[in-house]
């Protein structure tokens, strides 16, 4: 392709952020004018689903077209290796200047050392040292895997990463959520305000809080210097520096907000804007699932019980104040993020940058957010924690406000943002490029598949239980290992998962059919990676 007509690319990302949660998803009571105005200038991909719905994993399918379990990082706390190979990586090769600004979360950003759901090493069979052998011995020797934890920029203040990171030339680094972000956004706000540390946290939240929200907190840290404001404004200079040096070399920058997502502190205006007693529970919130799935009974037994972890990442159930209430502040988390992409849509309409940048919108994964009175996310594959919004706004299209109907996943990005720079994936990328859907075109999946594997057990599941769930135009099949229960949801008569089909017996060929299908589909998706060097005899 030639360099005049290679597009830029301006990918835009938010964190825990299900596809209703934007105007432009049918959602009346939340203000996103700036990214529906994305929607309406070009596709709309309506059936857009996770490979996981855990950060590290899915993150790094984004990356490198390939699911969790062929890249190696089946969940937080696994870092995706160094070496492997990323759309971004491919992209820099073909010429391109290469940017992150904000979230990256491709390497653990805890420094907590894993204890449950661990195997023990036994000393006395093992020769020194005395760990457990891995399969690959040698991603330690790739390179640092401490670059996004919190206590190397706390500890080091002149920590940069290594560069290329992942196939970036530049990062702006923002690590952690809401107020207590650390990294490079952390250098930028103590540069701003000398007694950083006084703004951020819960115990330095304003008064005026009369919410009971877990994790909700009124943050001091002013607008201006909240981290949606550092990535709106690190992404601006980085494309006035683009556009002041070398316009003849197009440029891929990812935008990632890390918000929104718990603790809940959208800052100034933003934590009151929307009204709690005024937000719609959605319609699962009081619907009665028939029967109760074994893993749900149990968050209900301990919200019964008063015994859940509510201030960690893991699902647990909430009451309908608690859900109105985490709902509202994340819309003015959201709104934030919509303002702050207004400002640098202007900004790249002002340095005639607009008329070659192709826009890209998506999100990590989704959130419960009161969906059968559920909060944060968990190894329940329900449609708001699984579908996130994705959208594709090229000005070089025809196509403008266009809805993909296909099914389409965070698989499928990296090839089709080759395919539009021009530009072979590598061998062992999946997905598909979904261009022809940009230009009108029927195109998706016959299924999908959504991996799970959590190290720690919990819902009466054991340690380091996987979960693989199908999802077709129809249903959702959903299996857990150790577990002789699973789900079965007819998505069209059912789009609120409520009437779990398992043990139906009028649906017992559909089950059946259904698992045929997944088992087919995990062929489909295994490795291709590495290509043999030599025949057989």
């Amino acid at each position: 392709m030639d360099s005049r007509s290679r597009p830029n690319f301006l990918l835009i990302i938010t964190d825990q952020h299900r596809a209703d949660h934007l105007g432009c998803y049918g959602n009346p009571a939340i203000r996103t004018p700036n990214i529906d105005r994305l929607a309406s200038n070009g596709t709309r991909f309506d059936r857009f689903y996770v490979a996981t719905p855990i950060c590290m994993p899915n993150r790094a399918t984004l990356m490198t077209g390939r699911m969790p379990s062929l890249h190696g990082a089946r969940q937080n706390g696994i870092p995706l290796p160094l070496t492997a190979t990323t759309f971004v990586d491919i992209l820099r090769a073909g010429g391109y200047h290469t940017g992150l600004i904000g979230k990256c979360h491709l390497q653990s950003i805890s420094g907590n050392v894993p204890t449950i759901g661990m195997p023990v090493a036994d000393p006395n069979k093992l020769p020194p040292p005395n760990h457990l052998r891995e399969a690959d011995q040698s991603w330690p020797n790739h390179g640092r895997y401490d670059q996004e934890l919190r206590s190397t920029w706390m500890d080091h203040p002149d920590f940069e990463l290594a560069r290329p990171y992942y196939g970036f030339d530049h990062v702006d680094l923002a690590v952690g959520h809401g107020d207590e972000v650390v990294g490079h956004y952390y250098r930028w706000l103590k540069q701003r305000y000398a007694d950083a540390d006084s703004l951020r946290g819960a115990w330095n939240q304003l008064p005026e809080n009369n919410y009971i929200a877990p994790q909700a907190w009124r943050t001091r840290v002013p607008e201006e210097l909240y981290p949606t404001a550092y990535v709106a404004e690190r992404t601006m200079m980085y494309l006035e520096h683009y556009a002041r040096t070398d316009r003849n070399r197009p440029f891929f920058l990812q935008c990632s907000f890390p918000d929104p997502h718990h603790p809940f502190t959208p800052p100034g205006r933003y934590w009151d804007m929307y009204d709690p007693q005024a937000i719609a529970l959605p319609p699962s919130f009081n619907s009665v699932e028939r029967p109760i799935p074994p893993h749900l009974q149990a968050l209900y037994e301990e919200r019964s019980q008063n015994t859940a972890n509510r201030d960690g990442q893991r699902v647990f159930a909430i009451t309908d104040r608690e859900a109105r209430e985490a709902i509202a502040l994340t819309y003015g988390m959201i709104s934030m993020i919509d303002d702050a992409i207004g400002s640098i849509l202007g900004w790249l309409k002002m340095l005639r940058l607009d008329e070659d940048t192709i826009i890209i919108f998506t999100s990590d994964h989704g959130d419960f957010m009161g969906d059968h009175q559920l909060l944060l996310k968990g190894a329940l594959h329900y449609r708001g924690l699984v579908r996130v919004p994705f959208i594709w706004s090229d000005p070089k299209s025809e196509s403008q406000g266009y809805v993909s109907n296909g099914l389409c996943g965070t698989l499928d990005i990296a090839r089709t943002i080759l395919s539009r720079a021009g530009l072979e994936g590598h061998n062992g990328m999946q997905g598909i490029s979904l261009l022809p859907a940009v230009n009108g075109e029927a195109i998706g999946h016959d299924s999908l598949i959504i991996e799970e594997h959590q190290r720690r057990g919990y819902m009466g599941l054991q340690n380091n239980f996987r979960a693989r769930s199908l999802i077709t135009r129809d249903n959702r099949l959903t299996l857990y290992e150790g577990a002789e229960w699973g789900e079965l949801y007819d998505l069209i008569n059912d789009p609120d998962e409520s009437n779990n089909l398992w043990d139906d017996p009028q649906s017992r060929d559909r089950r059946h059919g259904l698992t045929e299908r997944l088992a087919r589909k995990m062929m489909a998706l295994a490795d291709s990676s590495p290509l043999a060097t030599h025949h057989g005899p």
